[in-house]
């Protein structure tokens, strides 16, 4: 009987080291994807200007709102990144989208504590109301970023480099 024991018992541990071995494997179905997001948010009035800069980038000079983003960035610096409705919260213009081209900034912590900033070229965006497809734009494009990216933030900004929506770790 004592065998019997000592071998169901090394059945059981034989098994258990194969299952625990198993659950300590990570499965990774995009292993190069640091940022998915599928929503951003425009610029409060609370962060316009230069008041309350994020990573030393400042806002627009008016509140924005949007109705709807979606992107992803992979650690080669590969982005696509979709929003629709970008415009105006407020002003003479609010609920249109003044400005014919956007950029986008990815703000990355860098390995050393430091952080850099890197921005897209100009991407067109349409202008007018929201209601008639305003504020509208994608961008797929490739950036250099640092390596690793740490705690990614992705801004979609004026061709200064004023935010108008963002999102992030």
């Amino acid at each position: 009987m004592r065998k019997t024991i000592l071998g169901t018992l090394a059945v059981i541990m034989i098994l258990g080291g194969a299952l625990f071995s198993r659950q300590a494997t990570p499965v990774i179905a995009d292993e190069h994807k640091i940022l998915q997001f599928d929503t951003m948010v425009g610029l409060p009035q609370a962060f316009t200007g230069t008041q309350n800069e994020i990573r030393g980038i400042p806002g627009g000079g008016l509140p924005w709102m949007l109705t709807s983003a979606s992107g992803k960035l992979k650690s080669d610096g590969s982005l696509n990144l979709d929003v629709e409705g970008l415009v105006l919260a407020a002003g003479a213009n609010a609920g249109s989208n003044p400005i014919p081209n956007f950029r986008v900034i990815v703000s990355c912590l860098t390995s050393v504590g430091g952080m850099d900033n890197v921005t897209s070229d100009l991407f067109p965006a349409t202008t007018g109301p929201a209601v008639d497809g305003g504020g509208d734009a994608s961008i797929k494009t490739t950036l250099s970023l640092p390596q690793p990216c740490l705690a990614p933030i992705v801004f979609v900004t004026s061709p200064g480099g004023s935010w108008f929506a963002v999102t992030g770790k």
